[in-house]
């Protein structure tokens, strides 16, 4: 619309921009925008007339308005277009080096890393990375690639080195995998997948973690892994191969190195003894 057309074009008021301090903010009223002349900062979106008043104290809007020439909008167009790109790009150095921390602690290989900064990228170009905040968007790709890759990590481990919380990182994961279309990649984690990793901690032999994967594959044949936690059945599968080959571990020992409760080790133990005719180890 013509900056010269009755009842259209920009209008100026003197409200203070909190980011330079100028008293130069714009108001198109075409677009519902309010922005600042000088740094190309919006303040607000999807504004009217009416709701800019409200926004606004009465004093600080004049009684009438002035408009300005196509220079100076091309000016601040020119100045928006920066403000977002250099923002886009400050956001990216930040998830980026937020990103080697965390697969720095995870001890994560390095195809993981670029494939986790593959997807904060699409997530980024996609917008889906505005209203979540970066921390919890990089957790949430670097879970996607561990899924994706089958390396043993859960949200426990992640969630413990990243600054938010678990339930942040699920949310954050379902939008990511829904709109990256990953779903028919994403398949269910396999309680076989985190076998290697919970025996090295609990330095157990390779004949328990054989003596695992059987019992964890005698329980998928009988139904008994439907709907389970995986972590739980391999904690439980864990501790009824530690006792057959002599290594006992504790449940105590399996529950703080699987992330489960004891109780939760002690009822899939019950069940996978009941269930896969182990009762000589019932106690």
């Amino acid at each position: 619309m013509s900056s010269t057309e009755p009842g259209g074009g920009w209008l100026i008021y003197p409200v203070k921009c909190p980011y330079c301090k100028s008293r130069d903010l714009v108001y198109d009223r075409q677009h519902g925008e309010v922005f600042c002349k000088k740094c190309g900062s919006i303040l607000a979106t999807n504004l009217v007339d009416s709701e800019l008043s409200r926004k606004t104290k009465t004093n600080d809007i004049p009684r009438y308005t002035k408009r300005i020439g196509e220079f100076t909008r091309e000016k601040i167009y020119r100045l928006r277009k920066w403000q977002k790109k250099i923002s886009s790009e400050r956001n990216l150095v930040l998830a980026m080096s937020e990103l080697r921390r965390l697969s720095g602690m995870l001890k994560l290989p390095k195809y993981v890393e670029e494939e986790a900064a593959y997807l904060y990228r699409e997530a980024a170009k996609r917008g889906l990375t505005r209203r979540i905040p970066i921390e919890t968007t990089v957790a949430a790709c670097i879970y996607a690639t561990c899924r994706l890759f089958k390396v043993p990590r859960t949200l426990n481990e992640i969630a413990s080195y990243s600054k938010t919380e678990k339930k942040e990182i699920m949310k954050a994961f379902r939008v990511i995998v829904r709109n990256l279309n990953l779903t028919p990649k994403m398949l269910l984690a396999r309680p076989t997948d985190y076998v290697d990793k919970f025996a090295d901690e609990l330095e157990l032999s390779e004949r328990v973690r054989r003596r695992t994967v059987d019992i964890l594959r005698r329980a998928n044949e009988e139904g008994i892994t439907s709907g389970k936690n995986p972590l739980s059945l391999v904690a439980a599968a864990l501790y009824i191969a530690s006792l057959l080959e002599g290594e006992r571990r504790s449940q105590k020992e399996i529950a703080r190195v699987t992330g489960v409760s004891e109780m939760t080790v002690r009822n899939r133990y019950k069940e996978l003894v009941m269930k896969l005719g182990l009762k000589s180890l019932w106690w």
